[in-house]
């Protein structure tokens, strides 16, 4: 296992630009990559039981999965940039605090979520979208994840902990963890358990428990600069607001996911269940090319923040940029691959035809937005690992406002054509602003690093 205390000195301020980033983001992709393997093959799955008011069942749980990577980015997103921070400021005793207490108040938050939404569960459900023969099935797949919630959030939350360290292959190693043991319980909780898709839910929370298990381990035993020790459980006013400050960026963020993704559920309901399980499964294919552009930005996160915080910005630029120019590249190139085996690639999820045409038709949108998409991600991130938190809930609340009204307007005027579109006019907005705060921000580190050369 890699040793962390030499590893972040190295790689966030002598090695290669090159090497610094593919140390960083290349396991946070893999991590990624394979979570969305284990996604698809999630939907395979139950895509055999020949049940599309299944399909459409998961895809209206997605949004209630959206509240919990909320809460998750909370103490994940707002706790991980802060230890980064720290770290360049050589401050590792504030930077243990950080990772005990964000540790602690997310496995709380989970307890607190998991009571609040047993008794709701029959409100949420009509929040969700699920009418008719979805209700059972969307019951028994979300109570599952609401029941293991403490552990989903917890897991993900150690995932940023670690990685804000520098130790990425552990991050990677957690994640890997949690897919095998999905993978393998996946059928025999689906098939020969019978549980359908509760089974399906149930293999995913005994993932997340694998990993917290692995990522605690690690964390008291083999970490040099992080621990989840509760003799470093001390919170305090400024550390909770520095963890906030960033972490309700990111809650928001997913809030209004969350919001838009209730919403393209009721809106694409109206168009049949075709619809809904067309949106779902395009959703899964288009993140292939999303998932790897996150794990790239999200994984150079920590290498941002951490020059921010030591001055030095050329090298900060220069690792922006470089992940820039990767990133670009990486999601034209597999968005395109997908474009062209588009037709084969369906076939493998759903024999309804009208789920096939209208969902290629909406793969095609999606594709498109996804690299508007993936430009937004990295600059929003980049505000999140610097500490900015005003520029970081403009882009967090910008993409959610517009996307709104122009879904709701979209598919009033012009039908599922317009629902279809929404996301990708949404999303090249989104990016303008993010642009402009961009060369703002570029700007104001322009002179930082001229008055450090004076």
């Amino acid at each position: 296992m890699e040793k962390t205390k030499d590893s972040y000195s190295y790689y966030f301020e002598e090695a290669p630009i090159p090497k610094a980033i593919a140390h960083m983001a290349v396991p946070m992709m893999l991590g990624m990559s394979i979570n969305l393997i284990y996604s698809i093959i999630d939907a395979f799955f139950i895509g055999k039981l020949n049940n599309t008011a299944m399909m459409t069942a998961v895809t209206l749980a997605l949004p209630f999965t959206c509240i919990l990577m909320a809460i998750v980015n909370v103490f994940g997103a707002g706790g991980g940039t802060y230890i980064s921070r720290l770290l360049g400021e050589k401050n590792l005793e504030d930077a243990k605090n950080i990772s005990s207490i964000s540790f602690y108040l997310s496995l709380l938050s989970g307890f607190i979520f998991m009571l609040l939404a047993i008794p709701l569960l029959h409100p949420i459900l009509q929040i969700l979208g699920a009418r008719g023969d979805t209700v059972l099935f969307t019951q028994s797949y979300i109570m599952v994840f609401i029941i293991g919630s403490p552990f989903v959030i917890a897991n993900f939350t150690l995932e940023q902990i670690v990685r804000a360290e520098g130790a990425s292959k552990v991050s990677m190693n957690g994640m890997v963890i949690s897919v095998i043991i999905n993978i393998i319980l996946d059928p025999i909780l689906i098939f020969t358990c019978h549980l359908g898709i509760a089974g399906a839910a149930l293999g995913t929370i005994i993932g997340n428990i694998g990993a917290v298990i692995y990522y605690v381990y690690y964390l008291r035993n083999k970490s040099a600069t992080l621990t989840i020790s509760l003799k470093t459980f001390k919170p305090t006013p400024i550390i909770c607001n520095n963890i906030f400050k960033i972490g309700i960026t990111a809650f928001l963020l997913d809030g209004f996911l969350m919001v838009s993704s209730l919403l393209l559920n009721n809106l694409s309901a109206r168009y049949g269940d075709y619809a809904v399980a067309g949106f779902g499964i395009s959703l899964r294919l288009v993140q292939l090319s999303e998932f790897i552009a996150m794990g790239l930005y999200m994984g150079v996160v920590p290498l941002i923040a951490y020059a921010y915080t030591a001055k030095n910005i050329n090298r900060m630029k220069k690792v922006i940029s470089t992940t820039t120019s990767y990133m670009l590249i990486i999601t034209m190139s597999i968005s395109l691959i997908i474009f062209i085996f588009r037709n084969p690639i369906y076939y493998l999820f759903s024999k309804d035809v009208n789920v096939i045409n209208t969902g290629i038709y909406i793969l095609i949108a999606m594709l498109v937005s996804s690299l508007f998409a993936a430009i937004t991600g990295i600059i929003t991130c980049i505000f999140q690992a610097i500490g900015r938190a005003k520029e970081a809930t403009i882009m967090s609340m910008t993409q959610g406002i517009l996307l709104i009204p122009i879904m709701i307007s979209g598919s009033y005027i012009f039908g599922l054509h317009g629902l279809i579109w929404s996301t990708t006019v949404a999303e090249v907005l989104t990016c303008l602003v993010g642009l402009c705060l961009w060369i703002k921000f570029n700007r104001d580190t322009n002179k930082i690093d001229s008055d450090l050369d004076n």
